[in-house]
């Protein structure tokens, strides 16, 4: 993922003035000397913020972590996590306030970073273990004071329609949401959920109708898309997709890549040159990047969730986590 700094004076690169000492200290510490930047996800895979943080800070310090490849544990790379080597962070979370208490040390270091906020507000059948609601936004609205408006994405997804979330559930939900999040937020992204095999069962079992497809040319949808777009703008915000087959933009819901390189150069002012990731799946638009994380290992029990298999599987792992160790799960030493 070959990027490069448009250097338009010293003041516009933080690290212009120290970048090959502070690369040296990272080769020093164990890592392999990468030539390129890269963009780091933190990570789509589980939710590193809520549950792993301290994990996350003690591999920062140590400048890398290690990755086991997700179909061959045995297998892991090395990811530099020094400044000078570290495009930007990207992190998903639902409660990213551990994470936040820490800001000063990643402040310092001059890592830039954006966050992927999700927050829906489903039923607790639905969201059994998601932060509640109230504190959520709060929480939101913390981020948003310390990073900025456009370093918080608010993300409504996945949109799942049961019988306990309905059209009306989402509408007058989300117009809840955006209002309290009005100044917050300048993006929202929004998904319908796609019930993978390993999620159909228990999605069913959490609500009536959350595994059914979904028909994007009745009525109903439209109106929903519609409703959200109009509500979005009304509170100052842009909606966005995310990785659909279908085209919102009748609706004025463009489709929007959450690893985002261009997002990257207009808020820290770089240039990053990243191709599309060939890894996600052909809606995706995420730019490539490493993604530090490993399935199984959230907590929050979502039953839509495509990277838990198994909650049970998730608790163990997480019973035997050690935030001393160079990957998230001790066995891939």
């Amino acid at each position: 993922m070959p990027s490069r700094y448009n250097r338009k004076d010293d003041h516009a690169n933080p690290f212009a003035a120290g970048a090959d000492e502070a690369r040296g200290e990272c080769v020093a510490r164990g890592s392999p000397a990468w030539t390129a930047k890269m963009i780091v996800s933190v990570s789509r895979r589980t939710d590193i913020p809520a549950f792993y943080s301290k994990w996350f800070f003690n591999r920062v310090r140590a400048g890398w972590c290690l990755v086991p490849n997700p179909f061959n544990p045995n297998q892991a790379s090395r990811v530099a996590l020094c400044a000078p080597e570290v495009d930007a962070f990207v992190f998903w979370s639902r409660n990213p306030r551990p994470l936040m208490k820490r800001f000063d040390e990643l402040d310092d270091a001059g890592f830039r970073y954006y966050f992927l906020f999700t927050l829906v507000g489903y039923p607790r059948s639905i969201d059994p273990g998601a932060p509640a609601l109230g504190r959520s936004i709060a929480t939101f609205q913390e981020l948003s004071a310390r990073v900025g408006p456009e370093r918080t994405i608010w993300r409504y997804d996945p949109i799942v329609l049961s019988d306990l979330s309905g059209i009306g559930f989402h509408e007058s939900n989300f117009r809840k949401l955006a209002g309290e999040l009005r100044g917050a937020a300048v993006r929202c992204v929004i998904s319908f959920a796609q019930p993978y095999r390993k999620a159909r069962a228990r999605m069913e079992a959490a609500a009536a109708g959350s595994a059914d497809p979904v028909d994007f040319s009745s009525p109903q949808i439209c109106g929903l898309l519609g409703a959200i777009s109009q509500t979005a703008a009304e509170n100052r915000m842009q909606a966005f997709s995310c990785a659909m087959e279908q085209d919102f933009s009748a609706y004025g819901i463009k489709p929007s890549r959450c690893i985002d390189a261009e997002l990257i150069s207009r808020l820290f002012d770089i240039e990053i040159t990243a191709p599309k990731d060939p890894y996600q799946r052909k809606e995706c638009g995420c730019a490539a990047g490493r993604d530090i994380g490993m399935y199984d290992t959230c907590l929050f029990g979502c039953s839509y969730c495509y990277a838990t298999s198994s909650f049970e599987r998730a608790k163990a792992n997480y019973a035997r986590h050690d935030p001393d160790s160079p990957s998230l799960l001790p066995a891939a030493r």
